[in-house]
């Protein structure tokens, strides 16, 4: 049985100073962790400790240490999270668009259009009840139904898929069958040539996003998902063969940080990414990059270059008046 009592503050502070962790500011860490829980802020300390059964740790390890650790985490998955952001409006963009077009704007709800009809019934019952959250909150649902008293199926494509996850648009976009013209068309213009890459490349941002949304830790997590990668990428990708990250290394971050950037230069050809990341870096210079999977002189690729960040964007035209 679990036995484990609950521990004050102070206490807290007193056992990781006996097992090790320097702690200089007794009063500053009893303040991190009136807002950071001891159990958070373990999974940074987790990898300072020499003995992971007594949970000794390594000599010079500071609680200083362990608070940048959790901060570079957190300004990482914000960063990520306005990158995912730009990727997420663009599919349900396109999603709404070519499929409106294609096949009519309730495309979403015909499961002949879908491989899988038990999964497409699933997501069907997630958007249902997104929906029916929406009608008391969105005024543009609201209004919808108002209006539209007598016809009982789902508002159109663009008023029901904005109001939907980047999850659920994922597994939309994945279980739609290969016949379908616009699944090809939307996988081109996010530089992935065919359907058969992009589904892999979205399901593994729709879980990174949902560790973001959840401010679950990114730094140093082994994750679950895998990707497919083009062999000629038709857009910059990286040029020495050597740093495209092999399988076994899927389980970090930087291969999915990559793919996130190669559309994200179509998408926004003048974005920050690359500065914003060297940025984090360069804040938080006792982070291991290798935590992450990064790569030898990963800025220097040109999928990461300046050169493709400075691509200029049409301009808007001045009005006159």
């Amino acid at each position: 049985m679990y036995n484990k009592s609950a521990f004050t503050k102070e206490q807290q502070i007193a056992r990781l100073k006996e097992r090790g962790l320097l702690v200089p500011n007794e009063a500053l860490a009893i303040k991190y962790l009136s807002h950071i829980s001891y159990y958070r802020l373990g999974e940074y300390w987790y990898v300072m400790q020499s003995d992971k059964e007594q949970h000794i740790f390594k000599p010079n390890s500071t609680f200083e240490d362990v608070v940048a650790l959790y901060n570079f985490d957190a300004e990482l998955r914000l960063l990520l999270f306005d990158v995912i952001e730009k990727i997420e409006i663009s599919l349900r963009t396109k999603l709404i668009y070519h499929l409106s077009l294609e096949i009519d704007p309730w495309w979403f709800q015909n499961s002949d259009l879908f491989v899988d009809t038990m999964a497409h019934a699933k997501t069907l019952a997630g958007l249902e009840e997104e929906i029916t959250r929406s009608r008391s909150k969105d005024p543009t649902i609201k209004k919808h139904f108002k209006k539209h008293k007598d016809d009982k199926r789902f508002p159109p494509s663009w008023k029901t898929l904005e109001q939907t996850s980047f999850g659920t648009l994922s597994k939309l976009y994945g279980n739609l069958k290969h016949t379908i013209e616009s699944k090809d068309v939307i996988a081109q213009e996010l530089g992935a040539v065919n359907h058969t890459y992009l589904p892999s490349w979205l399901q593994s941002i729709a879980q990174i996003r949902n560790f973001c949304a959840h401010h679950s830790r990114l730094w140093n997590r082994n994750l679950p998902g895998t990707v497919k990668l083009l062999s000629k990428p038709p857009y910059p990708w990286i040029a020495d063969k050597v740093n495209v990250p092999k399988q076994h290394e899927f389980i970090h971050l930087y291969v999915h940080m990559c793919l996130m950037k190669y559309m994200l230069n179509i998408i926004q050809p003048n974005n920050q990414f690359t500065p914003r990341l060297e940025a984090l870096f360069h804040k938080y210079p006792n982070v291991d990059p290798n935590a992450l999977g990064m790569k030898a002189n990963w800025e220097k690729e040109p999928l990461w270059s300046y050169e493709s960040d400075s691509q200029p964007c049409l301009p808007f035209k001045k009005s006159n008046k």
